[in-house]
């Protein structure tokens, strides 16, 4: 797990060395055992490195095969990295380190870009061909990990975070208004290629981007999730598919334990992290250690699951920390959580995964997360409506009316009249639900929502926030073979009985039932849902600054009507509205924007 950097100019002039290595040193937090720079003519590539495998100076970055005449810089874990390399040694391949790096450009100068298709893992990477100029940047199938970049006629930049491109400087800094209304409608989700801001692009997940020497750029999608089922599928039993489940889930846990450090758990005390710890367990790790964190409760919610948690240590003799954060704590860590964060993040428990990482951080060096089971497996609460849907309605309707934070109109409202916007986020809905492969709404939402929304919000929210201490978190739920099996299961199987019914009930061979029963709960940090005292004096402070009025971006009339009664102004997903808008604008003071 790294930051990765570079620049590649279609002008006939040299690389800016400095510029990457502006950009690298800004990703050192991701990467703070070790920095690379390469320079080849037109073409320059710059690399933080956070040793998890082959801790040795052999697998150094950027990492060049001079005899291939290729080179890579590399962010990410591929699991199946032994066997790959077994299997080119066979070929008459020689290594010289131990690790995933040189496997990614041995595999790709025997089979190209056909060795995406055999790299089990999460993965972003640049890899470069000496001879013919060319340049490949390719990103995992469920995009786990984040490539940032810009792009002009002269020079294209490439980075893991959205803030270090703009240490190279020449960076379109405005707004973008179809980014801008999917923050605010589409629960903060921004889907690729967009970011907020206008002269900034990320690679869609499942991607590869073939950049010529002269500037031109081929963009190809090399993995799609498709749900559909044969008739074999239909009719299997729900035993036979709650056996599968455990089965592929069992190899995915074993396939993220590959490292050459050891392996915890983020322990939140829900079905998802315990059935992650028991399988480890299971699977005979050593010492394995567990985390989870607390806050203070706001009225009566609370802002810990300790007991859960606890349960789940005791049961299987985990070394557990639990971390709990006063409101002054929480509070004070704000402008560095947020200062962590490559684009704007709404969600609640990014100052919650923020500080567990930055604990975890000085016991543990890779740990695995129950992210993605919810998208995968059916766990929300807005699934249920969508089975009820007719075959003759495409379900967007019902999937905004669930999902969306306001309507249109709301937003419109929201915004300054210069704002104005045609309803982007109802249309990247309609078009993604129109897309081949999903033939229910059900079906379709869950698409949706483990290929775009998944990416670009748990799936973005922990990466940023465990690399912030350099931290490795890996994600087994997001196996892709896993992610393809589960969606071949019938949706009835998945969202029956409160959600992730075929999940839960292969849990209950591993994990003890009263997890699995329990009320369903999520990362709890109710003092940013429900802003009281120096929160709510924080976010009005920060909407206050002349650079939030002089943005002119709000309407300053529905500012004062959310300052006035927050807890009027929730979203259907549960999330603060006042809370949405001065975070964006936290986020873009704190970039300097």
């Amino acid at each position: 797990m790294c930051g990765i950097a570079g620049e590649l100019r279609f002008d006939q002039q040299f690389a800016d060395i400095r510029a990457v290595a502006d950009m690298a040193e800004a990703q050192s937090r991701r990467g703070p055992d070790g920095e690379g720079i390469f320079s080849l003519g037109s073409r320059c590539f710059g690399h933080r490195r956070l040793s998890i495998m082959d801790l040795s100076q052999r697998a150094h970055q950027p990492f060049i095969d001079n005899l291939l005449g290729m080179g890579v810089v590399f962010n990410g874990a591929i699991y199946n990295h032994h066997e790959l390399r077994a299997e080119l040694i066979g070929m008459g391949y020689q290594f010289v380190s131990n690790g995933d790096t040189e496997v990614i450009i041995k595999a790709w100068h025997a089979w190209g870009p056909k060795s995406l298709d055999r790299f089990l893992g999460m993965f972003a990477f640049a890899l470069w061909e000496r001879d013919s100029g060319m340049t490949f940047l390719a990103r995992d199938r469920l995009g786990i990990k984040p490539l940032y970049y810009t792009l002009n006629e002269q020079r294209m930049h490439f980075a893991s975070s959205l803030p270090a491109l703009l240490k190279a400087g020449d960076v379109d800094t405005s707004l973008d208004p179809q980014a801008l209304h999917h923050y605010l409608t589409f629960h903060a989700v921004v889907p690729a290629p967009h970011t907020i801001l206008r002269g900034v692009r990320k690679l869609p997940p499942g991607s590869l981007m073939t950049v010529h020497p002269t500037g031109k750029c081929d963009l190809s999608e090399w993995w799609r999730l498709e749900f559909k089922r044969s008739d074999e599928d239909e009719s299997r039993s729900f035993d036979d598919w709650k056996s599968e489940v455990l089965a592929a889930l069992r190899t995915s846990v074993k396939r993220r334990l590959v490292a050459d450090v050891p392996v915890g758990v983020l322990l939140s005390g829900g079905l998802d992290s315990s059935l992650i710890t028991g399988l480890l367990a299971e699977a005979g790790t050593a010492d394995l250690r567990t985390y989870s964190i607390g806050f203070e409760s706001v009225d009566s919610e609370a802002g810990d699951e300790y007991h859960y948690s606890d349960l789940i240590a005791r049961h299987y003799a985990t070394t557990h920390e639990k971390l709990h954060i006063p409101a002054a704590g929480l509070l004070q860590s704000l402008p560095d959580a947020i200062a962590a964060m490559a684009e704007p993040m709404v969600s609640h428990d990014c100052i919650a995964f923020y500080l567990l990482s930055q604990a975890v951080s000085k016991h543990s060096r890779v740990v695995q997360s129950g992210q993605g089971a919810d998208e995968v497996f059916g766990g929300y609460h807005w699934y249920p409506p969508l089975t009820d849907v007719s075959p003759s309605s495409d379900g967007v309707d019902v999937y905004r009316r669930v999902f969306f934070d306001r309507n249109h109109e709301e937003l419109s409202a929201l915004l300054e009249p210069g704002w104005a916007m045609e309803d982007a986020s109802s249309r990247f809905v309609s078009s993604h639900f129109a897309k081949p492969g999903a033939d229910s709404a059900i079906d379709r939402a869950m698409r949706l929502d483990t290929t775009v929304m998944l990416v670009d919000d748990p799936v973005k929210r922990v990466d940023n926030m465990t690399m912030a201490f350099g931290l490795e978190a890996r994600v087994p739920f997001l196996d892709h073979e896993l992610v393809e099996l589960a969606a071949r299961i019938p949706a009835r199987h998945k969202v029956s009985q409160g959600g992730k019914y075929v999940l839960k009930e292969a849990a209950r061979s591993v994990i003890p039932a009263e997890v699995i029963d329990r009320p369903k709960g999520y990362f709890p940090v109710p003092a940013l849902k429900y802003l009281r005292g120096e929160f709510l004096d924080y976010v009005r402070d920060t909407l206050d600054t002349p650079a939030a009025r002089s943005r002119g971006l709000f309407r300053r009339e529905a500012i004062d009507r959310m300052l006035e009664s927050p807890d009027s102004h929730i979203t259907p997903l549960r999330g603060s509205k006042l809370w949405q808008v001065a975070l964006l604008e936290a986020w873009l003071q704190t970039n300097g924007l």
